[in-house]
């Protein structure tokens, strides 16, 4: 199974932002539709083996939310980032008042989350790994690895906070880069998937 997990960290957890601003007001958004869209989509289907965590931190507790989505189950998921960010803008606005995890969508639930925990959580996968600029050569890693399998932590434009750090840090996780340069979100997810599946095809 490949997993991601995106700390969001500008983006009003509550959806309380206009689709007409995704790179501004809904506090780089756009990124992060780019990136979900990125995970699951293909030229004509969806990875169904892929699923997505994305962490709404904008505020603390409760207002602080998760979004999960599993590929297997996965509907109404466009390649578009408009259509991406409307998806997930609705299941943030729906999830007002709710205080458990609720499908929103076929394959795409949210729930109120602390931040913390959640990435503790997800960082004691099966084959996790932070994915940062100063890491080591993801291929080199993926030799020794199980196949198809990685749980990838990445964050959006906006670098980690000092309480992410510590716990990526702490968590002793590989810390991994796609290369020597600057990449956006998407561009990484897509990076990673293409190692991945040049190790799934035989030669």
């Amino acid at each position: 199974m490949r997993r991601f997990l995106f700390l969001a960290h500008r983006v009003p957890p509550a959806g309380a932002f206009t689709l007409n601003d995704l790179a501004g007001g809904a506090g780089r958004m756009d990124e992060v539709a780019r990136a979900v869209s990125t995970a699951f989509t293909l030229s004509n289907d969806l990875r169904r083996d892929t699923e997505v965590t994305v962490l709404f931190v904008h505020d603390p507790p409760p207002l602080a939310r998760r979004i999960d989505l599993v590929g297997e189950r996965l509907r109404f998921l466009n390649p578009d980032e408009r259509s991406t960010a409307a998806l997930l803008k609705n299941a943030l606005v729906r999830s007002a008042g709710f205080v458990r995890p609720f499908e929103s969508s076929p394959g795409l639930t949210v729930a109120p989350v602390d931040p913390r925990e959640a990435l503790g959580q997800f960082l004691a996968l099966p084959a996790a790994v932070w994915m940062t600029e100063d890491g080591g050569p993801i291929a080199e890693w993926i030799r020794s690895a199980p196949p198809n399998e990685i749980a990838a932590v990445i964050s959006d434009p906006y670098d980690p906070t000092a309480d992410e750090v510590a716990e990526l840090s702490g968590s002793g996780v590989p810390r991994l880069s796609v290369g020597p340069r600057s990449l956006r979100t998407s561009q990484v997810v897509d990076a990673v998937h293409r190692e991945l599946d040049l190790r799934a095809v035989p030669p």
